[in-house]
């Protein structure tokens, strides 16, 4: 159901998103259960600790659920990015919504405390170019002190399980989320195991000029935050 909001569109350098992705990633879990694990990241982050007058950014916030979680601790000047207006159609907060590319943040120099990315970069088509575009416009727009959150796909041997399982025909059939998620795969097959295949690649970046503030591999996931430094 469309939101009815309006969104501001950067530039004509975007695209439409993949009906058959969207499709599944509507049938993996509801707008509740996403909100709910996106709550249970944030927490674990530490952002329950944090000023609720930041400005934080979500790039590839979807359908907008990662918003919702961050209202619901409190957080109120958010902005989310997406390349999807379909997606960002089904948002119905009071969140700054962008139609753009990540690589290309048409936000200004040294504005934003926060940007978080959960479940985004994998889609990236380029490794290590797009993640470093991606990074360096990060490190562009955050403030001093600013930080950056991401949560992405990881090779754990847990993730390596849930592969074999959206491989059993049988096993998707007695599992709607685990169907999906084996859709969501195959349609983003070429970028999510190029993502998984490039790790050392892939913190290089993260690392080259943020600071590490923690770094957790859980679950088939990278949990990441770094710090843009202060001045010296």
């Amino acid at each position: 159901m469309s939101s009815g909001r309006s969104v501001e569109k950067w530039g004509t350098g975007t695209a439409p998103g993949d009906p058959e992705w969207e499709a599944a990633y509507a049938r993996f879990e509801t707008p509740r259960q996403e909100v709910a694990k996106f709550l249970r990241r944030l927490r674990r982050f530490g952002v329950g600790a944090w000023s609720r007058d930041l400005q934080i950014v979500e790039l590839f916030c979807g359908r907008g659920s990662a918003l919702d979680a961050w209202h619901q601790l409190g957080f109120h000047r958010l902005e989310g990015v997406d390349l999807s207006e379909n997606l960002l159609s089904r948002y119905a907060g009071a969140a700054t919504l962008y139609v753009g590319d990540c690589r290309r943040l048409q936000l200004p120099d040294a504005s934003r405390d926060v940007i978080c990315v959960q479940g985004g970069l994998h889609h990236l088509a380029a490794l290590p170019e797009d993640l470093q575009a991606t990074v360096a416009e990060v490190w562009r727009v955050l403030r001093p002190g600013g930080q950056l959150l991401v949560v992405e796909p990881w090779a754990t041997h847990y993730l390596h399980l849930v592969h074999w399982a959206t491989r059993r025909p049988a096993l998707r059939r007695l599992s709607p989320p685990l169907d999906a998620l084996a859709s969501m795969i195959a349609r983003e097959e070429a970028t999510y195991r190029n993502w998984l295949s490039r790790p050392a690649d892939i913190l290089a970046v993260l690392t080259e000029k943020f600071h590490t503030e923690s770094c957790r591999l859980a679950w088939g996931k990278l949990a990441w935050r770094g710090r843009k430094p202060l001045p010296a």
